[in-house]
């Protein structure tokens, strides 16, 4: 039987990754990326000179967000992601001024489907605000891993989750009906001593493995030194500490309002563009 094209595919056990945050939760969480986000979003819902009474923060984990929406909005609602992705999201129609995700939605397995959710939830001119990891995140660990396995196991194994890119994330926000899309991407380096210490981070923040298709048995102890290996070889600075890569990538949308600024239509400039490139005479 053919697969069902208007199905997403299930890359992410998310069961899983609920047990993993709760878990990381409990032994001292890693924070600085969220700690980041939070800053970033506060700054960016500034600049926006509108009032927000009804705010939903779908699926953070965390209240660093929690707490900036605190100061912007007069009722807010967190929303958990649910670990079924069949399941709705529990909105009623136009009924949110705002709605805010952080470090959620690449974890996310119908992300298209999230997002039209969320569309159909906000009132008109209402707007999503959002951040998500994406990009070349942990490009070094995923090259280390693969030279590794290829070396030490003759084969490649899933071991990172794959990331959006900035222009997916846009076609998304529009097949989803968001009006004046915006995507933008932050990319933020951080140094570690080694790359076991990067993947303790990792287990801090919930962020490890969750691939359906992930290998199930323990990692070989030469594979993962020789991992290690390879990455302070190809992405250590000269103090012989390692860079680990995060972008996250920023996406904002509206929902349509007859008040919002409209393209203009094919053919319906005054000027062609070589009167507008013409220079004057000296």
């Amino acid at each position: 039987m053919a697969p069902n094209p208007n199905i997403a595919p299930v890359l992410f056990d998310r069961a899983l990754l609920r047990a993993r945050q709760s878990r990381a939760l409990g032994s001292g969480p890693a924070t600085f990326l969220l700690d980041r986000v939070a800053q970033d979003l506060a700054e960016r819902l500034h600049a926006v000179l509108r009032e927000f009474k009804n705010a939903a923060d779908v699926g953070t984990p965390g209240d660093q967000v929690g707490k900036v929406l605190l100061e912007r909005t007069d009722q807010l609602a967190r929303i958990d992601l649910p670990e079924l992705e069949s399941e709705p999201l529990p909105f009623q129609p136009e009924s949110l001024d705002l709605a805010v995700s952080a470090l959620a939605f690449q974890f996310v397995n119908d992300l298209p489907g999230v997002l039209a959710q969320i569309r159909r939830a906000l009132k008109p001119d209402g707007l999503l605000l959002a951040a998500m990891i994406g990009g070349d995140t942990l490009t070094e660990l995923r090259q280390s891993f693969a030279s590794a396995e290829a070396e030490c196991e003759g084969g490649v194994s899933p071991r990172v989750a794959p990331f959006a890119d900035l222009r997916d994330i846009g076609s998304l926000l529009q097949r989803a009906g968001f009006a004046l899309p915006v995507t933008d991407v932050d990319r933020i380096v951080v140094r570690y001593d080694s790359a076991f210490a990067l993947m303790q981070d990792l287990r801090r923040m919930g962020a490890t493995n969750i691939l359906v298709e992930r290998r199930r048995t323990p990692t070989r102890r030469a594979t993962l030194l020789r991992m290690a290996q390879i990455y302070g070889e190809r992405f250590a600075d000269s103090d012989g500490r390692i860079r680990a890569t995060f972008d996250v990538i920023w996406l904002s949308g509206w929902a349509p309002h007859e008040s919002q600024q409209k393209p203009l239509q094919p053919g319906s400039a005054r000027a062609g563009l070589a009167e507008a490139v013409k220079r004057p005479k000296p």
